[in-house]
């Protein structure tokens, strides 16, 4: 039997936005017809709180959010709540091999991303509706002296294997190594996952997991599919989560979000 669901979590990035980094219009009607019915929206990204708060005011969100991977509780108006950071021996560790070996790599610092140079990961991260990142030179230098939640390196996809073979044993349990897309790479500190990040924030909230649909479509979504009542993956999402999820979805280019939330929420009723 389905538990009445009181909060969504939902991740951005192929899974609440398409293809084209949008909201469509059905999903953005199954939204608003949840938060009619007294449901809390939370947003569960690894993105930072710049990119998701200004879609969070569009829809009229109060809920605070998700954000770096679990990292970072934000409310609404942006004010942290919680947050964790990297262990500054695990940032140099990554950030030197990745100076050292040419992959590009920005560093999560509170609201801010932090790069040596603009280059294809800060490409990367603007197209994905992310802050400008600041220019502060090698990242090695500076992880002594600035906090830092995570670390997000792009790698080919045919290196991402040995590549994170190789990180894993150099870092020797000092952070929690995720792939959220194919060519991203992200260093955490130990431990760390959305679904901590949403454990957290539900407790703040006095929300019991079983009452909560969450909905993913990647490797770091898994903690938290698997702490909600009904967990969903989108059809893009690799067969490890979809393997891992209560149910699945359409993709992120067919209102799968939609077609999740009418059928746990709605009580099968098409949003728009």
């Amino acid at each position: 039997m389905t538990p009445e669901i009181h909060a969504i979590a939902v991740d951005l990035d192929g899974t609440l936005l398409n293809s084209d980094h949008q909201l469509t219009p059905r999903c953005e009607a199954a939204l608003r017809a949840a938060i009619a019915r007294g449901v809390r929206v939370i947003f569960a990204t690894g993105k930072t709180a710049t990119s998701g708060l200004a879609l969070a005011r569009r829809l009229g969100l109060d809920t605070p959010g998700v954000y770096s991977q679990g990292l970072i509780l934000a409310d609404i108006d942006g004010t942290i709540r919680y947050q964790r950071v990297l262990d500054p021996e695990a940032a140099r560790i990554v950030t030197t091999y990745a100076e050292t070996h040419g992959y590009p790599i920005v560093a999560y610092s509170g609201m801010r991303i932090l790069a040596e140079s603009y280059n294809i990961q800060t490409d990367f991260m603007v197209a994905h509706h992310e802050p400008l990142p600041e220019l502060v030179g090698p990242l090695s230098a500076i992880v002594d002296r600035v906090p830092l939640n995570k670390l997000n390196m792009h790698v080919y996809g045919e290196e991402m294997a040995a590549v994170r073979a190789e990180l894993t044993d150099r870092l020797a349990g000092r952070a929690t190594l995720v792939q959220s897309l194919p060519v991203q790479l992200e260093t955490l500190p130990p431990g760390a996952s959305k679904g901590d990040g949403l454990r957290r924030l539900l407790a703040d909230l006095g929300i019991d997991p079983r009452h909560v649909l969450a909905i993913g479509d990647g490797e770091n979504d898994l903690e938290m599919l698997r702490l909600a009542g009904v967990g969903v993956a989108m059809a893009n999402a690799p067969q490890s989560v979809r393997a891992a999820a209560d149910h699945v979805t359409a993709s992120n280019d067919e209102d799968g979000v939609a077609l999740a939330i009418e059928r746990f929420v709605l009580d099968g009723s098409p949003a728009a």
